[in-house]
């Protein structure tokens, strides 16, 4: 497929990979310079470096070479869709489901799920997939089902405009909720995990306490920034791990006079405890305000029962 375009003058004089993101804006920056460089693009029939200025008149043509961004295999994995439109996919993923593949899940993942659901998600990077969940954490995650959805997603996860929100059940007793402003980074001892550290990335998240018991307390969480395993890392940095949680937390914590299935449950809990609960866009082709909630699931449900009831102690 080919795109012929005629430069006027009000883009005289600015870099060609600039016009082009203005003249072609159902493509993604990165992927223009890439056609660029690749030699996809020609200026009056002849290549150009994505800083060369344009010149009034000139004619800019693109070579759309269709192409594969996913190595991954289709199986057929059953999802939970809330909802799909021809733009955009929301799955309500379950924990102990990849996102995608990587080293040691090479399939099984939930990008192979999405390939055998609707095979035209090949053609649009990890098969639409712009953020993501841990493995054993469960919940909402939205997928851009085209280049121009995936393009506004994106540049909604930049721009934080793209709403997330947790639920977290986590050791010890906040006294109020708030903020963590702590940037995030590789471990410097553990390269398999993350921590605060100095020269990390900018990370924000923000907290409020929905529940309290004797030495837990279920939060609401949204995020500010998108790190990688931001929310366990910032409340094990305020010394409230997440229950569960085999990475980043600590020996499990009972409360006053726990009865045995209150503390089997917390001793055996098999995941951190963690639901995307919510998730707010907009949508890329409408504009229109989109909002989703999904409830806990049973495993999260049930630790929550035990803890109100008299094996626990619920503080309101």
């Amino acid at each position: 497929m080919e795109h012929c375009l005629r430069i006027g003058s009000g883009l005289a004089g600015r870099r060609l990979d600039q016009v082009l993101a203005e003249l072609v804006p159902e493509y993604s920056r990165s992927r223009l310079q890439q056609l660029i460089d690749q030699g996809l693009v020609l200026v009056d029939g002849r290549t150009r470096r994505r800083r060369d200025k344009v010149q009034d008149g000139e004619e800019v043509c693109l070579r759309l070479v269709p192409e594969s961004h996913n190595l991954a295999v289709t199986q057929p994995i059953a999802l939970d869709i809330l909802f799909e439109d021809d733009q955009l996919l929301v799955i309500d993923k379950p924990a102990g489901l990849v996102v995608h593949p990587a080293a040691g899940h090479r399939d099984g993942t939930l990008q192979n799920a999405l390939l055998h659901h609707r095979s035209q998600l090949d053609r649009v990077p990890r098969a639409g997939i712009v953020h993501r969940l841990d493995k054993d954490t469960s919940g909402l995650l939205v997928v851009a089902k085209t280049l121009p959805a995936h393009k506004s997603l994106v540049e909604q996860l930049q721009q934080r405009s793209l709403y997330r929100e947790y639920r977290a059940l986590v050791q010890g007793v906040p006294v109020a909720g708030g903020t963590v402003d702590a940037p995030i980074g590789r471990d410097p001892i553990q390269r398999t995990k993350m921590a605060v550290v100095p020269r990390g990335r900018p990370a924000v998240t923000h907290y409020r306490v929905q529940e309290r018991f004797d030495a837990h307390t279920l939060l609401s969480v949204w995020l500010g920034t998108g790190r990688t395993h931001q929310i366990r890392v910032h409340m094990r940095h305020i010394r409230h791990p997440l229950v569960g949680d085999r990475t980043y937390g600590c020996r499990p914590r009972f409360p006053r006079g726990a009865d045995a299935p209150l503390i089997a449950t917390l001793q055996e809990f098999p995941r951190q405890a963690l639901h995307a609960t919510a998730l707010g866009c907009e949508h890329p082709r409408t504009g229109e305000a989109m909002y989703w909630e999904r409830p806990m699931p049973e495993d999260l449900c049930e630790l929550l029962r035990l803890l109100r009831g008299p094996g626990g102690h619920e503080l309101g």
